[in-house]
C-alpha cells in the first residue's frame, strides 16, 4: 500500500470536511435557530453599544420574547418574497435561458474557439472560459470537454486544453466583460447587509464591473502562461488519435445565419443603447442627466433579461430553433428548472438574514469587529486609507478562499459572510461594493482546486476519458498552479487598483461615503 503524502493527507481531510456539512439550506435553518437563541442570551446579558452614526444605544431585540415570536410568523412570507437576490436571479436567468436554449451561447463559444489562431489557441480558449461564466453551466458542460478535444486534435495535450477552460470557467468566475446571473445576486446579498448601516443604501449589480472586466484580460493571461510554462511541459504531447465522434464540426448554415441574425439585432440594440445613455437628455440617463442613479443602472437586472432573450430569439428564428413562441418559453422554463434547490436555499437564507437584521446582532458584532480591526490597525501605525485597505483586505481574501474549499455555493457563503464583514468594513471606511469585490477573488481562485464546486465531479469525469485512474488528487494536483498564480496575481492587481484609486463599478468608490 503506498503512503500518502502530506498534501493527499491534506486534501482527503479538507474533502472529508466538506462533505460532511450539512446541505447549505439546513446550514442556514441551523444558522438562523442560533440567531433566535443568541438574540435571547445577547438580551439577557444586556449587550449594547453606541451607533457610530447618530450616537444611540443599540440594544439586542429577543426573538424568543412574544414580540420575537409574533416576527418571525407575520413575516416569514414577507422575508422570503422581499429578499432582494431572488427577484434579480429569476428576471436575469429568464433572458438567458431563452440564450441558451436557442443554442446562441453554445455556437458563440464554438465560433470563437474554432476561429482562433494555432499560437492564440490557449489564450482563447481561457478566455472564453471566463465569459462563459454569464451563462453559468455551459462553460462546464461544453466548453471544457470541447477544449480537451481540440488540444488533442492540435497534438497536445488535452489534459492541458481542459485545465485551461476550467481554469477560465471556475479559476476567473468573478471576471468577465459582461454582467451575469453572479452579479445581481452578490449584489442583493450585499445591499441587505449594508442596510444594517445604512438603510437607505443601495447596491448596482455592476457595481464591480470595471475591475472584473480588466480581470478578463488579467485571468487570461495567468491562464496561458500556466498552461503553457507549467501545466503543459509537466504533461506532455499527446499521442492519443481523436475520433470522428469527438471531432468538432464547423458551423452549419443554419447556425451561420442564426449568428448573422443576432448579429444585426445586436447592432441595433446597441444603436439604441448609446442613443438612450450618450445624449445629456438620454431617456435612460437619470433626471440631472448623470448615468449615478439613471434607469440605466438601476435597471441593469431588465436589460440583461431583455437583451438576452431578444438575442437569443433573434438567433433561434434565423437557425430554425425557434420555431413559435412556445419554443422562446420552454427556455425560459428550462432555466428556471435548475432553480429548485436555489429557491430553496433562498427561503432559509432570507430568514436569517432578516433575524439577523431584527435582533441587532449585525450591527452589534459589526461595532465590535470595527472596533478591534482599527485596534489592529492602529497597532501597525498605518494611517493612509489606502495602505489601510492592503492590510485589511488581503486575510479577508485569503478568509474567502480558505472558506470555499469546504462550502462551495458563492451566494451561501456570502448570504453569512456579507451581514458579518459588510457592516464592519464600512465602520472602518470601506464600500460594501469593496467588500463585495474581495470576497469574490477569494472565492473565484479556490473554485478550481475545491472539491465542493458543484460541478467537480463532472471534470472527474472528463478526465478519466484521457487518464482512467485519475481522481479528485488528479484535478487538483494539475489545477494547483492556476489557483496558486491567480491568487498572487489578482492580489497584486488589486494593490495596483487601490494604489491608483480607481472607481470599482459605475460611480463606486473604493471607500464609503465617496464616490
Amino acid at each position: 500500500m503506498t503512503k500518502k503524502s502530506g498534501i493527499e493527507k491534506f486534501l482527503n481531510f479538507i474533502e472529508k470536511a466538506g462533505n460532511a456539512l450539512p446541505h447549505p439550506a439546513t446550514l442556514f435553518f441551523l444558522f438562523a435557530l442560533l440567531i433566535v437563541l443568541l438574540s435571547g442570551v445577547v438580551s439577557f446579558f444586556e449587550i449594547s453599544v453606541i451607533h457610530p452614526g447618530d450616537g444611540s444605544v443599540i440594544q439586542p431585540v429577543n426573538l424568543l420574547s412574544r414580540e420575537g415570536i409574533d416576527l418571525i410568523l407575520t413575516k416569514m412570507v414577507t422575508n422570503f418574497t422581499s429578499f432582494a437576490p431572488l427577484g434579480t436571479v429569476l428576471v436575469a436567468l429568464l433572458g438567458i435561458g431563452v440564450a441558451e436554449g436557442s443554442g446562441l451561447i453554445g455556437v458563440v463559444l464554438r465560433m470563437i474557439v474554432l476561429s482562433s489562431p494555432p499560437r492564440l489557441l490557449t489564450f482563447v480558449i481561457v478566455s472564453a472560459g471566463v465569459l462563459s461564466n454569464t451563462a453559468s453551466e455551459v462553460g462546464y458542460v461544453l466548453l471544457v470537454p470541447l477544449a480537451a478535444i481540440i488540444f488533442q486534435s492540435a497534438g497536445r495535450s488535452p489534459l492541458a486544453g481542459l485545465a485551461a477552460a476550467f481554469a477560465g470557467v471556475s479559476g476567473g468566475y468573478s471576471a468577465n466583460l459582461l454582467l451575469g446571473t453572479i452579479d445581481p445576486l452578490l449584489a442583493g446579498l450585499s445591499e441587505e447587509a449594508a442596510r444594517i448601516i445604512d438603510p437607505d443604501y443601495e447596491v448596482n449589480p455592476a457595481c464591480n464591473y470595471y475591475f472584473m472586466a480588466v480581470s478578463t484580460f488579467l485571468i487570461a493571461v495567468l491562464g496561458t502562461l500556466v498552461t503553457e510554462r507549467i501545466v503543459e511541459p509537466i504533461l506532455g504531447k499527446s499521442d492519443l488519435q481523436t475520433s470522428d465522434s469527438e471531432k468538432i464540426n464547423n458551423l452549419t448554415p443554419d447556425e451561420k445565419k442564426g449568428l448573422k441574425y443576432a448579429l444585426a439585432t445586436l447592432v441595433v440594440l446597441t444603436a439604441l443603447l448609446l442613443i438612450s445613455i450618450v445624449p445629456e437628455n438620454g431617456l435612460l440617463r437619470g433626471a440631472d442627466g448623470s448615468l449615478l442613479k439613471s434607469p440605466f443602472l438601476n435597471g441593469i437586472v431588465a436589460l440583461v433579461f431583455l437583451s438576452a432573450a431578444v438575442l437569443g430569439i433573434a438567433y433561434g428564428i434565423g437557425a430554425g430553433t425557434i420555431k413559435s413562441d412556445s419554443d422562446v418559453m420552454k427556455g425560459m422554463s428550462k432555466s428556471m428548472e435548475t432553480l429548485g434547490s436555489y429557491i430553496v436555499l433562498v427561503f432559509f437564507a432570507a430568514q436569517f438574514v432578516a433575524y439577523f437584521n431584527w435582533t441587532n446582532l449585525g450591527l452589534i458584532s459589526a461595532v465590535k469587529g470595527a472596533e478591534g480591526l482599527k485596534t489592529v490597525i492602529s497597532a501597525f501605525g498605518i494611517e493612509n486609507k489606502v495602505m489601510m485597505a492592503m492590510l485589511v483586505m488581503v486575510p479577508f481574501i485569503l478568509l474567502s478562499a480558505v472558506i470555499n474549499l469546504v462550502m462551495g455555493s458563492a451566494s451561501a457563503k456570502w448570504a453569512i459572510m456579507a451581514p458579518v464583514f459588510i457592516p464592519m468594513l464600512m465602520l472602518v471606511g470601506y464600500s460594501p461594493e469593496f467588500t463585495q469585490l474581495a470576497y469574490r477573488i477569494g472565492d473565484s481562485v479556490t473554485n478550481i482546486i475545491s472539491p465542493m464546486m458543484s460541478y467537480f465531479a463532472l471534470i472527474v469525469a472528463f478526465i478519466q476519458r484521457y487518464q482512467s485512474q485519475a481522481g479528485i488528487g488528479t484535478v487538483i494536483s494539475i489545477m494547483l498552479p492556476y489557483s496558486i498564480v491567480f491568487l498572487i496575481g489578482w492580489i497584486l492587481f488589486l494593490f495596483a487598483w487601490i494604489l491608483l484609486e480607481l472607481p470599482i463599478g459605475p460611480g463606486v468608490s473604493l471607500f464609503y461615503g465617496q464616490v
